[in-house]
């Protein structure tokens, strides 16, 4: 995580932010401003509250998507496990609960408060105040009209009986006395009958309405208050005269007064009120409706405004911790060059050149770790390289005989594979595996015992024979008593082969040589008796000479056939090395044996890509010979006799084998004769002589092969030959013989 990044993403974050924080801000002021200028009167609320909405409302959604997109990042982080991201969202919690609180305290508190302001304009005291200076101006109005009102009843009363010469009199005496405007007398038409005028400049009266006509004919006195210019008000009362009798027209008075200016001013003004009153109770809902929908806006978009600033402030808080979390998971990666940028001089800014300092150590301490490990691994692939060199098996093990380090000549000498065995049980490695189970008891055995340190032979009995191994095992150094154990073995079944070997065909030698000298006198002379002797014998004697000399030299010559094969043991004859075909060798050797037993069922497996070897073809032949013999003479009585033989092309590490393989579904090998099978003299026919393998097995290692004798799973023997196709290989047989040799002389 490089530096350079961040310090690249961080400006660009910082005029976001500035950006973001001017913007809100000027929206916020303008949403005060116009709410401000909203509460002059209620027709500016009117006129303003749409825009007040408006502009809260944009606030909130341009908000709420700025907001919906820092909360999807945090939720997209916090699910994808981003480092610092839960750190992100626990501390955005604690500011928004901080913030949220106290905030929807206020809010509460601002919509109570509201609501109680604005219900206390609407008070009943108010109204009902109003409406009792209303009723009570009123009420004066309403006295003085029936007081004007009264004075026309009786002025018309008062001219009901006068004569007409008299009638401007009283009306003009009538205006002056009552301060009237102007009274008039009018015909059932509404013809002018008599008319007294306060202004000289009006010559004729108002004309009565025909609503006060109508009333008046009704018998019906009539008073009304006329609103006039200026705050003024008039009263106009009128009455009918009486009854004029039968073939005169009604008539009525109409006097019109004026209502004193100071009670007009008063009544308008409380008029006035109740009006406003009345305009403002319409607006009371609405008010309280759009206060608290502003006031709900203006806390939405604080609240927006209170849990993005938490978000970002969270995370400019979080992000050296966050570049911290991913250090740290770098450097848990191995990745000990990661350098931090300083945040800050701060406590944080300690932490991260604490961290940088720290990664600067863990580096310095991993070159010198990495290079002592390589030492170490040198050493190891050293010793490795040893161990894996050694044709002798090296086990480590502990106290528990759990198995630590083995070698590959160990695995091959105990048939078992031990290259990914360590760390388990050698008991339990032992189960299914004869030999390694018979090498583990054996070592229990001592074990147990309190044998720590000691150097013995051991027998190990096999499907494939016994085993010998020259074991020794130390304890550890360094380890406590019984902790562990190096055990050192060695297979030497082929050493002491080879020394029997030695030994026997020394015997073999000696043998041939004093057996072989007075047999052919031995039989030289039992020919002469008989020649000497027969002729003058009766018949009798004749046939006893007879029989005794014929079984003098059939002995003598079985006896010279086992001198030949002392001989042939002992001898180590020059091969005639020719390129021959095996498989058609094969092929010859079966058919003869085809043709002189049809009993015998050959079956035959060749593998073409053996196309030849090199070797003694007619010692080869005699290997073949014996196997075959041998394994037919273990036929005999079986039901169903079956011999199969196959050959292999097989590849090893240096070079190329041929693999012959016969099989047969006899009774197999005695098993206490397995590991003993290629000895001389080791033979379960009444007449061998128990030299016809051991041959077979000098033949083959003369060819630089060996041969391996068991017996099947599903019964009956298998011999396994294994020859180079190359002659080269001949220098390992030519070094068994030498070894042999060395063996003879030694102990001559």
């Amino acid at each position: 995580m490089g530096s350079a990044g961040v310090n690249g993403r961080r400006p660009r974050v910082r005029w976001q932010a500035i950006a973001q924080v001017l913007l809100w801000s000027a929206i916020g002021l303008g949403a005060f401003v116009l709410l401000a200028e909203s509460m002059q009167n209620s027709a500016a609320f009117d006129r303003l509250r749409l825009w007040i909405l408006a502009v809260d409302a944009c606030g909130v959604i341009a908000l709420s998507v700025l907001l919906a997109r820092k909360l999807y990042r945090l939720v997209r982080d916090y699910r994808r496990h981003v480092p610092g991201s839960r750190l992100t969202a626990r501390t955005v919690g604690i500011f928004g609960s901080l913030v949220i609180a106290p905030l929807l305290i206020v809010y509460l508190s601002s919509l109570e408060f509201i609501n109680r302001g604005i219900d206390s304009w609407f008070r009943v005291e108010v109204k009902e105040a109003l409406n009792d200076a209303l009723g009570l101006s009123r009420a004066a109005l309403e006295l003085r009209m029936r007081e004007h009102s009264a004075r026309t009843v009786a002025l018309a009363e008062g001219l009901s009986g006068a004569p007409p010469a008299e009638m401007q009199a009283r009306l003009d005496a009538e205006r002056r006395a009552s301060q009237a405007i102007e009274i008039a007398l009018f015909g059932a038409h509404g013809q002018i009958l008599a008319a007294s005028l306060e202004s000289p400049l009006e010559s004729l009266p108002s004309q009565p309405s025909p609503d006060l006509v109508r009333q008046v004919v009704e018998r019906r006195p009539y008073m009304s208050l006329e609103p006039r210019s200026g705050g003024r008000y008039l009263i106009r009362t009128a009455a009918a005269l009486a009854d004029p009798g039968a073939g005169r027209d009604a008539r009525f008075v109409v006097a019109i007064y004026r209502v004193p200016p100071q009670l007009g001013a008063l009544t308008d003004a409380v008029q006035n009120a109740y009006h406003q009153y009345g305009d403002l109770a319409a607006w009371r809902e609405p008010l309280k409706n759009s206060f608290s929908l502003t006031l709900t806006l203006v806390l939405l978009l604080a609240m927006l405004a209170a849990i993005y600033g938490a978000i970002f402030s969270a995370q400019r808080l979080v992000r050296p911790v966050q570049d911290l979390i991913e250090g740290t998971r770098a450097v848990g990666k191995g990745d000990f060059g990661t350098r931090l940028p300083l945040p800050s001089r701060d406590e944080m800014g300690f932490l991260v050149h604490s961290f940088n300092d720290m990664t600067k150590r863990l580096r310095r301490a991993r070159a010198e770790a990495t290079q002592s490990q390589q030492a170490v691994e040198r050493e190891r692939e050293r010793l490795a390289i040893i161990l894996a060199r050694l044709s002798t098996g090296v086990l480590a093990i502990d106290r528990n005989m759990t198995l630590r380090t083995a070698n590959e000549a160990a695995g091959a000498i105990l048939g078992a594979d031990l290259s990914a065995a360590g760390g388990r049980s050698l008991p339990q490695l032992a189960s299914g595996n004869e030999r390694l189970g018979q090498f583990v008891a054996a070592l229990a055995v001592r074990f147990a015992a309190g044998r720590q340190e000691w150097r013995e032979q051991l027998d190990l009995d096999g499907a494939a024979g016994r085993r010998t191994l020259m074991c020794a095992c130390t304890p550890l150094p360094g380890e406590d008593s019984g902790m562990g154990f190096v055990i050192v073995f060695d297979d030497i079944t082929a050493l002491l082969q080879a020394q029997r070997d030695a030994a026997w065909g020394e015997v073999a030698r000696r043998l041939a040589h004093e057996i072989k000298n007075p047999l052919t006198p031995i039989q030289l002379s039992a020919e002469r008796l008989r020649r000497r002797l027969l002729s003058g014998m009766n018949a009798r004697d004749a046939e006893i000479l007879e029989r005794g000399t014929r079984t003098i030299v059939q002995q003598v010559e079985s006896m010279q056939q086992m001198v030949n094969a002392f001989s042939e043991y002992a001898r180590a004859p020059e091969m005639q090395v020719t390129r021959f075909s095996l498989n058609q060798l094969v092929t010859e050797v079966a058919d003869l044996y085809r043709s002189q037993d049809p009993r015998a069922r050959i079956g035959l497996d060749l593998d073409e890509r053996l196309e030849g070897i090199e070797g003694d073809r007619l010692r080869v032949r005699q290997v073949l010979n014996n196997l075959l013999t041998n394994a037919l003479e273990a036929l005999d009585g079986v039901a169903a006799p079956k011999l199969e033989i196959a050959t292999r092309l097989e590849a090893g590490t240096d070079a190329e084998y041929a693999v012959l393989t016969v099989c047969d579904n006899g009774p197999g090998f005695q098993r206490e004769l397995l590991g003993k099978v290629f000895d001389p003299y080791v033979t379960t026919k009444p007449k061998g002589t128990g030299l016809g393998l051991a041959i077979v097995k000098k033949i083959i290692e003369e060819h630089g092969g060996r041969i391996d004798a068991d017996n099947q799973p599903e019964g009956g023997a298998r011999v396994r030959v294994v020859l180079p196709v190359k002659d080269s290989t001949r220098t390992a047989a030519g070094s068994a013989r030498e070894r042999r040799d060395q063996l003879r002389r030694e102990r001559a």
